[in-house]
């Protein structure tokens, strides 16, 4: 059997599923003891007062009926009633249509009253509690029928109800100061996964562990884990920047070696295509570095009306001679939180892909409650749907999908402006352009 349903209806925060844990037992309990102890103890505590009470009623029908005469069994009543509390009429002058138990509907131990009257008082014709707080009994006796009445205070408890108010206050109560206690022991908890969020979107937010046994060695772990990836990342830039330090003073000596040889008729396409290879380990090399310093992206995200900012991307990116246009976007301005030098980057990218590998692209974003998502498309070949992930890696290139005449790069332009997606808590996705045919590239960031 499955419960998907049951999932859904239970809360997805922390907070939320240790209230539900504090909550649940508490009601649980509060049901068990209602049932078991409440209605089981009252219900014992009704029928000995009860009994109790029936002693002095059976105690006076006998004496009525022992009596000789009418009189007398008025004298005897007299004698008895007022000694015993009770308010007694012979003959009975209620209305004869009397003939069955009345009580009011909620009144539960009246039950146990009326079974209890009837087990141990044979002669009763009918009880009536719903007069509370009185108990009238119609009785018939060798002298006719016989009114009874008396105080319900007598035959059951007066404030069963007491127990119980008493019992919630008291959960409510424990319920609180258990959630107040639970707080403390999950702030660490947030205040870990705050710093994990944050770590993820490039943010290095000050975390010292706190909290319970297991939360500080989960705490520890992170920090470790933190530092871990930060000298790897810090690391990998500085081998990166010495090899292209070290790489391009040959570079350049080629690059010079190349333009001083003599140029003649056969030499000439070959020195070209030299000059060519020269250039492309140069871009290939800044490509590498502009892809290592990303991963170590800084700075405090501001913000940006979003609208103005594409714009001037657009703008630029046609003064630099690549048709690219912004086709879509709200009429409200939209600002939202981000890196700007980042996101440009990774726009930058996008369009110069679009432009390379088709004749034209085009730039929409669109706004929802929670994210701004960002589209670049454009009119080339596009790329299969089972090559998109593949497509996502570093240093992949897809040549049989793209049109490697317009240019070629080093497979980096898309797994630099994924990783700033991840950095800003968004994703880059790859699909087909419905509009103009070729490859679609959205970005989603959080509003």
């Amino acid at each position: 059997m499955k419960f998907g349903w049951l999932k859904q209806m239970l809360p997805r925060g922390l907070y939320g599923r240790a209230a539900l844990i504090l909550i649940v037992p508490v009601i649980t309990i509060q049901l068990t003891v209602s049932v078991a102890f409440i209605q089981r103890h009252f219900e014992r505590v009704t029928q000995q007062m009860t009994e109790t009470m029936i002693r002095e009623v059976e105690l006076l029908i006998d004496r009525v009926d022992r009596a000789p005469t009418l009189g007398a069994a008025r004298q005897v009543i007299g004698d008895l009633a007022e000694p015993l509390g009770l308010q007694v009429a012979l003959p009975d002058t209620a209305p004869r249509n009397l003939d069955h138990d009345r009580r009011r509907l909620l009144d539960l131990t009246g039950i146990v009253v009326i079974e209890t009257i009837r087990r141990n008082v044979p002669t009763v014709r009918a009880i009536d509690l719903s007069a509370s707080p009185r108990v009238t009994m119609h009785i018939d006796t060798r002298w006719g029928p016989m009114r009874v009445t008396f105080s319900r205070d007598w035959v059951s408890a007066s404030n069963p109800h007491q127990l119980l108010v008493l019992m919630v206050g008291v959960s409510i109560l424990m319920t609180l100061i258990a959630f107040i206690f639970l707080r403390n022991q999950l702030r660490p908890i947030a205040r870990l996964a705050r710093a994990a969020e944050a770590f993820g979107r490039g943010h290095a937010i000050p975390y010292h562990p706190s909290g319970a046994t297991e939360v500080r060695t989960a705490g520890r772990a992170f920090n470790d884990m933190r530092a871990r990836i930060e000298r790897q990342i810090q690391q990998r830039t500085l081998m990166l920047s010495g090899i292209s330090h070290d790489l391009r003073t040959p570079l350049t000596r080629l690059r010079l070696g190349l333009s001083m040889l003599p140029e003649d008729v056969e030499t000439r396409d070959e020195i070209a295509a030299m000059e060519r290879d020269v250039d492309e380990m140069g871009k290939m090399i800044d490509a590498f570095l502009e892809f290592a310093r990303e991963g170590a992206i800084s700075g405090e995200p501001e913000p940006v009306e979003l609208g103005a900012f594409l714009a001037r991307i657009v703008e630029d990116a046609e003064r630099g001679g690549q048709d690219v246009t912004l086709v879509e976007k709200p009429a409200a301005p939209v600002v939202v939180s981000l890196r700007a030098d980042a996101i440009r980057r990774a726009v930058e990218n996008l369009i110069g892909n679009a432009v390379r590998y088709g004749k034209r692209a085009e730039v929409s974003f669109s706004v929802t409650p929670k994210a701004v998502r960002i589209v670049v498309e454009d009119d080339g070949p596009g790329i299969p749907a089972a090559q998109r992930e593949e497509a996502l890696k570093p240093f992949t290139r897809l040549d049989p999908a793209r049109n490697q005449n317009r240019g070629q790069g080093v497979g980096l332009g898309l797994a630099i402006a994924a990783d700033i997606l991840r950095s800003h808590g968004g994703n880059l996705w790859l699909g087909e352009s419905a509009r103009l045919g070729g490859l679609s590239v959205g970005l989603m960031l959080p509003r």
